[in-house]
């Protein structure tokens, strides 16, 4: 860039090497002119001839120096100067926004015919000539088909699993039949369980008694031989089965022909409880019998459903909650243990879907502190699907009696690793007050509680509650597929309550070995029924 004074400092050219500026004359009057006013001009143009050279420089670097006049260059770096950029691109955002809102605003049209997929979208928008808002709506219209066949197939899935759930593998059956067939050909199959000299060992309390009350004999076995293998002092175990009458000979000549020694279990069926009539719980027939618990637990799961109000997750829980083991009076038995075993004071109850995993017997030197139910609270863990239950979890609190009784934010508590102080026990009207509230829930229709048997223990157990170490009974293997393996692997007892039982083909597969180590797969009967192939 050069700048030239002519001799008769009438003007001042200036003119630049690239020719991007080619020439700029400055004429100035010939009359009257002062040197101060000259050396204010050169002065002034010297402080701008570098900015012009900058922006120069700027625009020949993006590629626009094609333009050859000031006009141009105003054109291009005049908006960057002032601070401005092309907002086409926000422009269209907003146009996009607006027809999104639009078309989210109206109805779809009824028949519309939708595309199979995206790919087929585009092809039909680029032949057609859609404009934004029919591509918008379009669109909208296949995320709502897709929507709704989510939902359907994901209800289907937890019909599905809720009949696969509560349904007998066929190779339980066989181990059930075959044993039952065993049962009555072989006597070594009927031996007396435990052995006559070991009899008083039943009601010996120097000794621990676990109460398992089952109709699964695979289960019951897993539960026995993982108590015995993780004890420090199997000698000083004690198993009471109580059964159907059904499995009854089948579960016998399980325990008969696969002895746990040096533990001790004895098999009774509830036919075989001279105490436990329908005279005596009358509660129980009213159960079974009731018409309108019968439908709710073996009628139509789907009739008066809302699906399009339900999400899933509330819709697996109405599922679980119609399982029909919940009217079976082997459910129910845990509530007369007192009356069952009148001569022990201290028992553990286990659910037949636990595994035991470390030795159990320092259960009994736990203080209940005058309590009777020793269990793990389910509302102080970090898993918010497992140990976040409160009584509003169980009950419906729209309910007048319910509301006028339970605290909704009260701490629930798990069934299936239980330790129950018999004697304290036999001093409270506990079980006459969970037949009350059975009765009430009754004749409400079910309104009051849904799930099994928990709720009126939750109410009927109030107050008499000991809270004992997490550690001692891990929850949820049966319907969390996130368990945390470590802690299942540190926990005393695991329990797989659920839908997802480790013996069903819809078990979690990463969780199922901790079961399936407790089977004895080398077992005739078990191969023969192809229990292996689970």
């Amino acid at each position: 860039m050069q700048l030239h004074v002519s001799p008769s400092m009438r003007s001042l050219t200036i003119s630049s090497n690239n020719g991007f500026i080619d020439l700029m004359k400055i004429k100035v009057a010939a009359r009257h002119i002062s040197y101060r006013t000259l050396f204010h001009t050169i002065l002034i143009l010297a402080f701008l001839l570098p900015f012009v050279f900058i922006l120069t420089a700027i625009v020949t670097l993006e590629g626009v120096n094609k333009c050859s006049s000031f006009d141009c260059l105003g054109r291009r770096l005049g908006p960057r100067l002032l601070g401005r950029v092309d907002d086409s691109g926000q422009r269209l955002v907003k146009d996009f926004y607006k027809i999104l809102n639009q078309v989210n605003a109206e109805e779809i049209p009824d028949g519309i015919k939708l595309p199979d997929s995206f790919n087929q979208l585009v092809s039909e928008m680029k032949n057609n000539q859609y404009d934004a808002k029919t591509f918008a709506l379009m669109l909208r219209a296949m995320m709502e088909k897709l929507e709704r066949e989510i939902r359907e197939s994901k209800f289907s899935e937890l019909m599905n699993k809720h009949f696969a759930a509560s349904s007998i593998p066929k190779g339980l059956y066989c181990l059930s039949l075959r044993l039952t067939d065993e049962y009555s050909s072989n006597a070594h199959a009927r031996r007396q369980l435990p052995s006559p000299e070991l009899l008083p060992v039943l009601s010996n309390n120097s000794y621990h008694h676990f109460i398992l009350s089952t109709d699964n004999i695979l289960a019951a076995s897993v539960v026995v031989n993982s108590a015995v293998q993780s004890s420090l002092r199997p000698e000083k175990i004690v198993f009471h089965i109580i059964t159907d009458k059904k499995t009854y000979a089948g579960m016998h000549a399980w325990f008969a022909l696969n002895p746990v020694s040096p533990a001790i279990v004895e098999v009774k069926g509830v036919h075989q409880f001279d105490w436990l009539t329908r005279e005596n719980v009358p509660v129980l027939e009213a159960v079974e019998n009731h018409h309108g618990i019968r439908n709710y637990y073996h009628g139509n799961h789907l009739a008066g459903a809302n699906l399009s109000n339900t999400t899933p997750r509330t819709f697996a829980s109405k599922l679980q909650a119609r399982s029909p083991k919940y009217i079976s009076l082997l459910n129910h038995l845990r509530i007369y243990l007192p009356e069952l075993f009148p001569n022990l004071d201290k028992v553990v109850f286990l659910d037949d879907d636990v595994v035991i995993q470390r030795d159990l017997s320092p259960l009994w030197e736990i203080d209940l502190w005058g309590k009777v139910n020793g269990a793990v609270e389910t509302c102080k863990g970090e898993d918010e699907w497992v140990m976040s239950k409160h009584f509003r979890n169980y009950f419906n609190f729209s309910h007048p009696l319910i509301a006028k009784h339970l605290d909704p934010d009260e701490c629930a508590w798990a069934y299936g690793m239980n330790i129950f102080d018999l004697r304290t026990w036999r001093k409270t009207n506990i079980r006459e007050t969970y037949h009350y509230w059975l009765k009430e829930n009754l004749k409400s229709n079910l309104t009051m509680w849904k799930l099994g048997t928990l709720p009126p223990a939750l109410i009927a157990f109030k107050g008499h509650i000991h809270p004992i170490d997490p550690s001692w009974h891990m929850l949820g293997l049966g319907y969390q597929t996130k368990t945390n393996i470590e802690k299942a692997k540190r926990a005393a007892v695991i329990h797989y309550n659920g839908q997802s039982k480790p013996w069903l083909q819809i078990g979690f597969e990463h969780l199922r070995p901790f079961w399936t180590k407790y089977v004895n797969y080398s077992n005739d009967f078990v191969r023969n029924c192809h229990i292996l192939e689970l």
